[in-house]
């Protein structure tokens, strides 16, 4: 068999190999791989499609694929745990598509068309909306962010020591262990198995001198307010720790902000503001904190603030810039990381839109659906709702255990019925094996809330 070509890898024709080869000095491609062991070499070939000789052709056949995929503009979407399906004003995408908006990244100043601008009002929103003095441009996500905070509080508290909740998001979870690697300890707070919100008695047995800081979500993975933030903010302040709060901002329209229940810091996801899923995204974090010089020093991201200039006009630009890895370097404290301005804009654009009682509106009226949810979900053969009994926001955990079915299996028939159906808890938790995370935002239906009852009625008959 012929070597395969493919038009659209230029490097795939054969004179462009050896054209290459020879410029480098190169006699083989082998040879560019030979420090690589030849146990760990892919030694069959790779099983590709025959070539496609026209774009036309090679459009089809990636669009066919993607039209597999079923949307939830297409279901009746019940699945949050860290991305929800949030309504997304038209206005976000006219602004966010602009060309002078159009990047992921934060830009320069001799390349700025209104991107500073627009990014420190949404910081200053954001502000507003955590009821904090200081915001950062985005981040890569909101696990960075945590991770990010974590990172923070051991600089200013010069401990090297974290206590993380067993109820925090498990994907979050996984990113701050590997963000302080490999000299931060992690302890692992239980939650109460009763209320699903964090459990006071292991924090006090686990809390000591040598903490940095106390970790809490709110609301917590599944979905419950942690009602003890005060006191477990408390308990982290006597200990000489500080506390750190990954708030959903969304909710805030209705919860108490963290900066009122004692966190030192607050971090979280800005995908809820304004934000398509985009297969699990987009996603970009947050970190906000009060104004005190020892902790806006110790912030790895870019802030940008305002200035009068020489010319007698309000400019917009980076503020402390020397405590940025882009002025240190390899000694900076931490990599600045991937910014994610875009969607700062269409995070501003959005609360911009909604304005307080917009955000206001909102959180009431996810609320009374998540209510409304639980009331029809209690007249179901077979589920209870009872696992746990802290006070839930937007997401209800809903035990399936008695009626002898999977999760997976009653989520593959609700597929089939139109309806993407809860978070599997047993995934990350094997003790709530047979417990899923359902979840309602602003778009679901009481329409929406009937189908879900009557589909589950139908397969657990």
């Amino acid at each position: 068999m012929g070597k395969r070509v493919y038009p659209y890898i230029p490097n795939s024709l054969p004179e462009v190999q050896e054209e290459m080869l020879k410029f480098i000095g190169v006699g083989a491609i082998e040879d560019l791989i030979a420090d690589i062991p030849e146990e760990v070499r892919m030694k069959e070939p790779m099983e590709l499609p025959e070539p496609y000789g026209d774009e036309a052709g090679l459009y089809r056949h990636v669009s066919g694929i993607m039209n597999k995929n079923k949307t939830a503009e297409e279901l009746r979407c019940f699945l949050g745990a860290g991305c929800y399906n949030r309504y997304v004003p038209a206005v976000v995408d006219e602004v966010i598509n602009r060309s002078e908006f159009l990047t992921a990244y934060a830009g320069e100043p001799y390349e700025d068309h209104g991107r500073f601008h627009a990014l420190f009002e949404y910081q200053s929103m954001m502000a507003e909306l955590l009821d904090f003095d200081v915001c950062n441009v985005p981040n890569y996500d909101g696990s960075q962010a945590c991770g990010t905070a974590l990172r923070m509080a051991t600089r200013i508290t010069k401990r090297k020591e974290v206590l993380i909740p067993r109820n925090l998001n498990p994907d979050v979870l996984k990113v701050v262990e590997t963000y302080l690697q490999p000299d931060v300890k992690i302890s692992y707070v239980d939650y109460n198995v009763k209320t699903g919100r964090i459990c006071l008695d292991s924090l006090k047995a686990k809390l000591t001198d040598k903490a940095a800081a106390v970790l809490i979500m709110n609301p917590n993975f599944f979905g419950i307010i942690e009602e003890k933030a005060q006191e477990i903010a408390d308990m982290a302040h006597n200990a000489g720790a500080m506390m750190i709060a990954y708030v959903e901002p969304s909710t805030l329209g209705v919860l108490t902000p963290p900066s009122r229940y004692g966190a030192d810091i607050a971090c979280g996801d800005i995908q809820p503001l304004g934000i398509h899923m985009n297969y699990g995204g987009g996603v970009a974090g947050f970190v906000a904190t009060n104004e005190k010089p020892e902790i806006i020093e110790e912030y790895p991201s870019r802030l940008f603030g305002i200035a009068p200039t020489s010319e007698g006009e309000w400019g917009f630009g980076d503020v402390l810039w020397e405590r940025t890895s882009f002025a240190n370097r390899d000694s900076a404290k931490e990599f600045v990381g991937t910014h994610s301005a875009l969607w700062g804009i269409a995070a501003g654009v959005y609360l911009a839109s909604m304005g307080p009682q917009g955000m206001k509106e909102l959180g009431e009226a996810v609320l009374q659906r998540q209510i409304c949810l639980k009331k029809v979900l209690g007249k179901v053969r077979g589920i209870k709702l009872d696992r746990f009994s802290g006070t839930p926001f937007q997401e209800v955990v809903v035990d399936f255990s008695g009626t002898g079915r999977k999760v997976c299996e009653i989520n593959e028939k609700l597929l089939e019925k139109g309806i993407l159906g809860g978070y599997d808890l047993g995934r990350s938790f094997p003790e709530l094996e047979g417990c899923a995370l359902l979840c309602v935002t602003e778009q679901t239906s009481m329409e929406d809330i009937r189908a879900v009852a009557d589909a589950l009625n139908g397969i657990l008959e």
